[in-house]
């Protein structure tokens, strides 16, 4: 027996995403709808990386894409996030907004920028004397890096939050979100996560790994308001209706059907509503527990199969999956009032879904 449907718990009203397929909406969306690869050899002259084929943001770089001014030091993560919200408020441009005081930025990391922090590290051992280390680069080695410098440079004074979480990042990033919104600690979050590619995490996740996968990198953020904040409801693109975690040792299909089973028995929905499955599992042993997971769960009910398009990007991959459903349902006039499910595992013993109706 199904539950009567909750109450949506927040209104995702835009988005935006720095990408593999470039920079903004408009450009994420065309990239969808041509289904382009876009994995390209590194070049050898830029990274010192043994991967051969990775997903890297076009022609990045802070001081081409962000100015001269305050870039000098900024490290990738953080102008993947700075350039993301950017967008992300630009798009928002024309709707009424809260109160900087009153904006939060909650941003989803695997753990800060890995490269500034064995860089820096490095430095302190190997650096001439007296000073070893660049200063102005320290910040880059603190994990909240990304969020603060992005808040700073918006002039966004809400409360800001870093959430490390690997490959669920996003989906505790949005939950915290919820959070803030339900106890009124914020009237707007501007929610999601940043992954860069750079030689020390190419190092340390393996290039090429045997399960075929390969690094990606990016930034997607979602602005996030209240559900009464539309009224009507015929502003937003997709109401939140819950989100839901659990940890396993050595069976994570069975703990994330149990996620999926709490969260449609708490959201009031059936396999009949559902539109679209979003794992982001790129592939491996995680991958295949996602399907078995959903299929315990879903059966043989018809959905969309969003496409994981950027290999492994940690810990973007939530915001990116949710993105991802949000531009394919803008096409698919069958996709209104039904339910996309987004679900994660990390390796690290993690499970969790999100629930999204579509507007």
């Amino acid at each position: 027996m199904v539950a009567a449907p909750a109450a949506p718990r927040a209104t995702i009203r835009s988005w935006s995403a720095v990408s593999p397929f470039g920079y903004g909406r408009d450009t994420f969306v065309d990239g969808l709808r041509t289904a382009r690869d876009t994995a390209v050899a590194p070049d050898p002259l830029h990274w010192d990386v043994p991967d051969t084929r990775a997903h890297l943001v076009p022609d990045f770089d802070a001081r081409t894409v962000l100015g001269k001014k305050g870039t000098r030091s900024m490290d990738r993560a953080t102008a993947l996030a700075v350039t993301a919200v950017r967008q992300l408020i630009d798009s928002d441009a024309g709707a009424e907004q809260p109160d900087a005081d009153e904006t939060a930025l909650v941003l989803g990391t695997t753990g800060g920028s890995s490269h500034s922090i064995a860089t820096f590290a490095r430095d302190g051992l190997t650096a001439a004397k007296p000073y070893l280390v660049d200063p102005a680069r320290f910040p880059n080695a603190v994990m909240n890096c990304a969020a603060g410098t992005t808040a700073i440079w918006h002039a966004l004074r809400g409360p800001n939050t870093t959430i490390a979480a690997g490959r669920v990042s996003g989906l505790h990033a949005l939950s915290y979100s919820l959070r803030l919104l339900g106890v009124s600690r914020a009237a707007a979050v501007l929610c999601g996560a940043v992954e860069e590619y750079s030689p020390t995490r190419s190092w340390i996740e393996g290039a090429d790994p045997d399960d075929g996968t390969v690094l990606g990198e990016g930034c997607a953020m979602l602005s996030i308001h209240p559900a009464s904040a539309d009224g009507d409801g015929a502003a937003g693109l997709a109401d939140v209706l819950t989100v839901d975690f659990g940890v396993f040792d050595d069976d994570p299909a069975t703990v994330l059907a149990a996620c999926l089973r709490r969260a449609v028995t708490r959201a009031g929905v059936s396999a009949a509503d559902i539109w679209a499955l979003s794992p982001g599992a790129p592939g491996g042993d995680l991958a295949g527990a996602e399907d078995r997971a959903l299929a315990a769960v879903f059966g043989d009910a018809t959905a969309v199969r969003v496409p994981a398009l950027f290999g492994d990007t940690g810990a973007a991959a939530v915001p990116f999956q949710i993105v991802t459903a949000l531009a394919l349902a803008q096409d698919r006039p069958e996709a209104s009032g039904r339910v996309a499910v987004v679900t994660a595992l990390d390796v690290d013993g993690q499970a969790g879904c999100a629930l999204l109706r579509l507007r």
